[in-house]
């Protein structure tokens, strides 16, 4: 772990510092190039990309794999894993399932009714990551709020492995899914070829999931050709220990997304020193005997009092945040920014990243002030409908008259005014 300890200067100086901090292990990406590419090569060039960083080994003859593969993959899972993976996928569904809204009507006093309705779009791209670990959760948190949404076509994307094929795994979620569209390519190029489409890829309409710096950049790239979901970066965690707080339990959570890579910020927050350093002792320890942990940032930060720790987690706004504090469940309703709060001593990230059924598809980078989990409505559209009859309308048309007259408009004033 690369340790440092921050000096409390107040939140937001505070948050800033080590948002500052963090972003000195991004790297430095530019994605333009790969888009002409892929705009212009088509097909051809996705198959090169994918040779070139993905199956270096073996590159696949083609990019679309077939949906039987996905089905045989979904057979052979070990029986104690395909339970896990349909715990997951239930829990999911059931969480994604209460968020379908169903239509508003507003019933105005001049006699119009305004009705605003949600429908889905018509075709989703989600990405699942691959490099240094399957990621078949990705496919679940991703294709499930598409489908609950309501979107017909829903295309997974997934870079393979050096052999040129993708994960069992990644294919067993996607059939269990009953995602059939299931494509062999990865990283910034993915993006591009579903946002701007290619011979054999037909363009979606909206882009979600999560992926390293370069798949960050291309969505950011994409960013009106298609909806997004968020720019995700790499996953981090805000720790709010208490004096109640087992070190061992903390560091375990803050390696745990250390495991996602060396760019993962971590942040253990306390009033007392002595569980700073407890947490930080017991983080280095883990970590030294975990070799699946990267040597990721660990930022520690002594506050005042609790409130300054919550004001802390409202400028930063994590990613996760853990509140493991005996008064989490007052503290909870203080705070407004982050992706998820974990609530309580047993409140560990790593349930949310797979079992808990809320969404890990969570907005990072201090993104969390103003944009949430991922869910149905990424996948959703506003329709307003407007009824007007003779009634309303001849209430409505001399103030609309005056305002369109007042901003230059003239015959939108008339157009209201010949219904009156």
């Amino acid at each position: 772990m690369r340790t440092r300890r921050f000096e409390w200067e107040g939140a937001a100086p505070t948050a800033t510092a080590l948002r500052r901090w963090a972003a000195e292990s991004a790297p430095a990406v530019d994605v333009r190039p790969i888009e002409r590419e892929v705009r212009d090569g088509g097909d051809a060039i996705l198959l090169q990309l994918t040779a070139l960083y993905d199956a270096t080994e073996r590159a696949p003859a083609a990019l679309r794999v077939e949906p039987g593969e996905a089905e045989a993959a979904l057979a052979a899972v070990e029986p104690g894993l395909r339970e896990a993976l349909e715990l997951a996928a239930a829990n999911v569904r059931a969480v994604a399932d209460a968020q379908i809204a169903s239509e508003t009507r507003v019933d105005l006093p001049q006699g119009q009714g305004v009705t605003v309705r949600e429908v889905a779009v018509g075709a989703a791209g989600i990405y699942a990551p691959g490099g240094r670990a399957a990621y078949p959760s990705s496919v679940l948190m991703c294709a499930i709020p598409a489908q609950v949404a309501g979107v017909d076509r829903v295309a997974l994307a997934s870079p393979p492995g050096s052999d040129g094929r993708l994960h069992p795994l990644v294919l067993a979620a996607a059939a269990l899914c009953g995602v059939e569209e299931i494509y062999a390519m990865g990283g910034a190029q993915a993006i591009f070829a579903l946002a701007h489409g290619t011979e054999t890829i037909a363009a979606v309409d909206v882009i979600a999931g999560p992926g390293n710096a370069w798949v960050r950049e291309a969505k950011r790239a994409v960013s009106g050709t298609v909806g997004i979901d968020s720019l995700a970066g790499p996953s981090e965690l805000m720790l709010i220990a208490g004096h109640d707080t087992d070190p061992q339990w903390a560091a375990l959570d803050l390696c745990a997304q250390a495991e996602h890579g060396p760019e993962s910020p971590l942040v253990a927050v306390a009033v007392e020193e002595h569980v700073l350093g407890a947490i930080a002792g017991a983080t280095e320890a883990v970590a030294a005997a975990r070799p699946s942990v990267a040597d990721a940032p660990l930022a520690l930060v002594q506050v005042p009092e609790l409130e300054a720790a919550i004001g802390l987690a409202n400028a930063y706004a994590p990613e996760h945040l853990e509140l493991l504090e005996e008064d989490a469940a007052l503290a909870v309703e203080r705070v407004r920014t982050a992706g998820c709060v974990f609530v309580g001593r047993h409140g560990a990230t790593a349930f949310g990243d797979y079992v808990a059924g809320s969404n890990h598809v969570l907005p990072t980078g201090g993104a969390g002030r103003f944009s949430g989990p991922l869910g149905p409505g990424t996948f959703r559209r506003r329709i307003s409908q407007v009824e007007i009859g003779a009634e309303a309308a001849t209430a409505l048309a001399p103030p609309a008259d005056a305002l369109a007259r007042a901003e230059g408009f003239p015959v939108h004033g008339e157009s209201a005014m010949i219904r009156r």
